[in-house]
């Protein structure tokens, strides 16, 4: 018998070429390094960065509990670096959210506000010599070994 709902997603892990810049002395700051702070929620990021997921897979994958796995999706949306992305349904026929990385890549820079100016000329420079996706790769790997540090 066929599916009249969706069981599957056909999202998919999409970044834009303009990444936000939080700074020191920035709100938002504050919101994702504490979201990001948990072992459990910097794996749950880790995974939606390579494919979008419901919880339930998100915790069978990662081997926590839906309720945990639920409470860091929470956390991590509420701070604006995941959103849901789709909408699919178990077997049973319950609806379920799909994450995914937020769309615009996020750069925590580790000044104040007054210093956003000369940062974005040192990267727009930067970006003329190497080309945008190659500036994009070396902020996600500067942010992965930011966090992994601590």
């Amino acid at each position: 018998m066929a599916r009249l709902l969706p069981t599957q997603t056909d999202a998919a892990v999409e970044r834009s070429d303009n990444p936000a810049v939080l700074s020191l002395d920035d709100d938002t700051t504050r919101e994702v390094i504490e979201a990001l702070s948990s072992e459990t929620a910097y794996e749950i990021f880790q995974l939606l960065n390579e494919t979008p997921a419901t919880p339930a897979r998100i915790a069978e994958q990662l081997g926590q509990s839906l309720q945990n796995v639920h409470y860091h999706l929470a956390n991590l949306e509420a701070a604006g670096v995941i959103e849901v992305t789709d909408t699919c349904y178990s077997e049973k026929g319950r609806e379920m959210s799909v994450y995914v990385v937020s769309e615009d890549p996020t750069l925590l820079f580790l000044g104040t506000e007054d210093d956003r100016p000369s940062l974005k000329r040192a990267f727009k420079s930067f970006a003329s010599l190497l080309g945008p996706p190659s500036v994009l790769l070396a902020i996600g790997e500067s942010i992965s070994q930011f966090i992994t540090a601590e």
